[in-house]
């Protein structure tokens, strides 16, 4: 494989990579196809159909480096709708890129340092340590040590990541037809377009280290969430502290029961208490980008994929909730119609529509919930299995595009607490920073309490 900064001259490589995909996984699927299909009915054959178009976009997807690998990661909002043996060669593919992307050569990274901080960027450390300590889609982090002794983690933009990603969104906006079998009425362009935007603000590190700056303002003498404080930044690196901590990954592969609660209640925390207190969400629910520190605390890296909510969630996803929470179906169908949810209104069933909320809804039924694979895998078999009702309903339903970084943070962070075993009072954190999630559409009062003696302020 060559270097990275090989990027941009593998354009055409990329292309042809991109147009024949597809072609070879139908044709690896038709035989198979033909015989399942036999006897079924045209909606039962629709829903296969679906299935191989997800699997040809997974398998794409997955194929590619650099900055479709971003879009890809983002793209994974639709993976908990696909069976695992659809979804797990997409997961390892993605793994697996991440983990294998070549190093930059020292020079290069010097040569980066040198346009972004100056040639004389050494006098601004007292080491630098030329070998990386970790990857990213677009860029790698090395360790130092700045003038004035911190600890730093120095994240430097691999050459060309710029224009590979530019070429790979590109092309990927020519897929946008393979989605729409599999999610019929959805605005697939719009949902590539903002999944676009927020990938190329990611180039701009400045705007990742602002964010950064917000939320480690915020969060300063926190006693539950750390965010390192940036101490320089340029278009193409950004300087911040070093911190050191149990990676989220460790935690679940070999935590303890009290490590494993700890940790998902610390992150049930942060994504809910940041939109109110620093008027942004964290859209990279991933667990390269937390970790355990020694005094308990939950540390969180990683600012580029950030969405602003200056009036904290969004009013209609908290009544969403709130009707959910208080089983008023027929105004939650109506409200979610209204909110650009519902495609096929007709079709759709209000049990349904409860039933496809149940992810975000029934944790809130409870003092203490406990998050299991199994529970995950529950819900999402039901959806993938394309003879079920589910399926059915899942088909009457869009994701707007002003929607899609919360979903994708919420079904993210749900899918970590699965993957920790946590059980924790989640209520307890949402009465705390998303009050209206609970109050009763009637009675002005929070599931399972008394009412209150005053409204709660919107």
């Amino acid at each position: 494989m060559g270097h990275v900064s090989d990027i941009p001259r593998r354009g055409a490589a990329r292309t042809a990579k991109l147009a024949t995909l597809p072609l070879g996984m139908a044709g690896r699927a038709a035989a198979g196809l033909g015989k399942r299909l036999a006897g079924q009915s045209s909606d039962e054959i629709t829903a296969e159909l679906s299935a191989k178009a997800a699997e040809q976009l997974f398998a794409v997807l997955g194929e590619l480096k650099g900055g479709a690998m971003k879009l890809g990661q983002a793209m994974s909002v639709f993976e908990a709708a696909m069976p695992d043996e659809l979804a797990e060669p997409y997961r390892e593919a993605l793994t697996k890129l991440q983990n294998e992307a070549p190093p930059m050569p020292a020079k290069t990274v010097h040569r980066v340092l040198d346009h972004q901080l100056g040639t004389r960027w050494r006098e601004r450390f007292r080491s630098f340590d030329d070998a990386p300590s970790a990857s990213a889609s677009i860029g790698q982090v090395h360790h130092g040590v700045w003038s004035d002794g911190r600890d730093v983690a120095v994240k430097v933009q691999y050459p060309g990541a710029d224009e590979a990603l530019l070429s790979d969104l590109r092309q990927l906006r020519r897929l946008a037809p393979l989605f729409k079998p599999f999610a019929p009425g959805t605005d697939i362009k719009g949902l590539m377009d903002e999944l676009t935007d927020r990938s190329v603000e990611e180039l701009d590190y400045r705007i990742e280290a602002d964010n950064q700056r917000a939320f480690a303002t915020e969060f300063a003498g926190d006693p539950h969430i750390a965010v390192p404080a940036v101490i320089a930044s340029s278009p193409k690196v950004v300087v911040s502290e070093w911190m050191t901590g149990t990676p989220l990954a460790q935690v679940i592969a070999g935590g303890s029961r009290d490590e494993r609660n700890a940790a998902g209640e610390r992150l049930c925390e942060f994504h809910f208490a940041a939109p109110a207190r620093v008027g942004l969400m964290h859209t990279d629910p991933h667990p390269g980008n937390f970790m355990m520190l020694g005094d308990g605390r939950l540390g969180v890296i990683d600012f580029g994929a950030a969405v602003k909510m200056s009036a904290g969630i969004p009013p209609e996803l908290t009544t969403m909730v709130r009707l959910a929470v208080h089983d008023r179906r027929d105004e939650l169908v109506n409200l979610m119609t209204l909110a650009g949810y519902v495609t096929r209104r007709e079709r759709l069933d209000a049990a349904d529509a409860m039933e496809f909320l149940r992810p975000f809804v029934e944790p809130l039924h409870t003092d203490r919930f406990h998050f299991t694979r199994a529970w995950m895998q529950e819900i999402a078999g039901r959806y993938s299995d394309v003879r079920g009702r589910e399926f059915a309903t899942s088909r009457s339903f869009t994701l707007p595009p002003q929607y899609l970084m919360v979903h994708r943070v919420l079904l993210g962070s749900v899918a970590i607490l699965c993957q920790l075993d946590a059980q924790a009072p989640y209520r307890e954190v949402i009465r705390r920073w998303a009050p209206e999630m609970l109050i009763d559409p009637d009675s002005g009062a929070s599931h399972g309490d008394a009412p209150d003696p005053e409204p709660l302020a919107e």
